[in-house]
C-alpha cells in the first residue's frame, strides 16, 4: 500500500508541474498564427489562380471549393487519429509541420518562374496553359495545407482544455472559461488580420512577399508550439467513440 501511495504522490507531483496557464500562450499562438496564414492565403487565392495560372473565375472558384471542402473534411480524420492512436499533441504537431510544408510549396510556386505558365502575350492576348507538373506542385500545396488543418483544428481547443483539467481546483471552471474566451478572441482577431493585412501585403508587395509572410507566420506557430512541449499535459490516446459506433 505504501508503494501505491508513493506512486500516487509522484503522479500528482508530475501532473502539477505540467499544464496550467503557462501553456496558454503556446496553444493559442499556434491556432491564431495558423488562422492568419491559412485564411489569408485562401481569401485572395482566386486572383492568383486567374492571373498566374490563367484559370477562369469559374474554374478558380471550383478549385477553391474543393480545397475548402478538403480542409473541412480532414478534421474528422484528425480527430479520429488523435482519439484512437496518436493523441492530441502528436496530431497537432504533425498538422502544424505539414501545414508549414504546404505553405512553403505554395511559396515556391510564386518564387520559381518555371512553376507557373508564362505570362499572357499582350499583343495576341493568348495565354499558355499550365503544364501537368506545374498543376501538380500547386495542388500538392493545397492538399498539404488541408491535411495540416485536419490535424490542428479539431484538436487545438480540446488540447488546451486538457491543460486545465484539474477538478480539485476550485478555480478550475473560471480558468477554463478564461482560456475559452482568449482562444475565441484570438481566432477572431487572427481572421481579421488575415483578411486585411495579409491581403494588403499580397496586393501591394506581390505574391512572393504575400506568400512568404504566411510561411514566416506558420514557422513561428510551429516553433512556439514545440517550445512548450515539456510543459504540456499529454493525454494518451484512447478508444475513439467513432470506433465504438462502427462496431455497433
Amino acid at each position: 500500500m505504501e508503494v501505491s501511495s508513493d506512486s500516487m504522490k509522484t503522479t500528482q507531483l508530475v501532473s502539477s508541474q505540467k499544464g496550467g496557464l503557462r501553456t496558454m500562450p503556446f496553444i493559442i499562438a499556434n491556432e491564431a498564427f495558423e488562422r492568419v496564414a491559412s485564411v489569408g492565403l485562401h481569401a485572395n487565392m482566386v486572383l492568383y489562380l486567374r492571373n498566374e495560372y490563367h484559370f477562369d473565375n469559374a474554374t478558380g472558384a471550383s478549385i477553391l471549393f474543393v480545397w475548402g471542402a478538403m480542409s473541412n473534411f480532414m478534421p474528422i480524420l484528425g480527430a479520429f487519429l488523435s482519439d484512437s492512436y496518436l493523441g492530441r499533441f502528436r496530431v497537432i504537431a504533425l498538422g502544424t509541420v505539414v501545414t508549414l510544408f504546404g505553405m512553403a510549396v505554395l511559396w515556391l510556386t510564386a518564387i520559381l518562374p518555371g512553376a507557373r505558365p508564362p505570362h499572357c502575350d499582350q499583343d495576341s492576348d493568348i495565354c499558355a496553359k499550365s503544364r501537368p507538373d506545374q498543376l501538380a506542385l500547386l495542388f500538392s500545396s493545397f492538399a498539404l495545407m488541408a491535411i495540416g488543418a485536419g490535424g490542428i483544428r479539431p484538436c487545438s481547443l480540446a488540447f488546451g482544455a486538457d491543460q486545465f483539467d484539474t477538478p480539485n481546483n476550485p478555480k478550475n471552471e473560471s480558468i477554463l472559461q478564461s482560456f475559452f474566451n482568449w482562444y475565441y478572441a484570438s481566432v477572431g482577431i487572427s481572421v481579421l488580420i488575415s483578411v486585411t493585412v495579409i491581403i494588403y501585403i499580397q496586393t501591394e508587395a506581390g505574391w512572393v512577399v504575400g506568400f512568404g509572410v504566411p510561411v514566416v507566420v506558420m514557422l513561428l506557430s510551429t516553433i512556439l508550439f514545440l517550445l512548450g512541449s515539456k510543459l504540456y499535459v499529454k493525454v494518451k490516446a484512447n478508444k475513439s467513440l467513432m470506433v465504438g459506433f462502427l462496431k455497433l
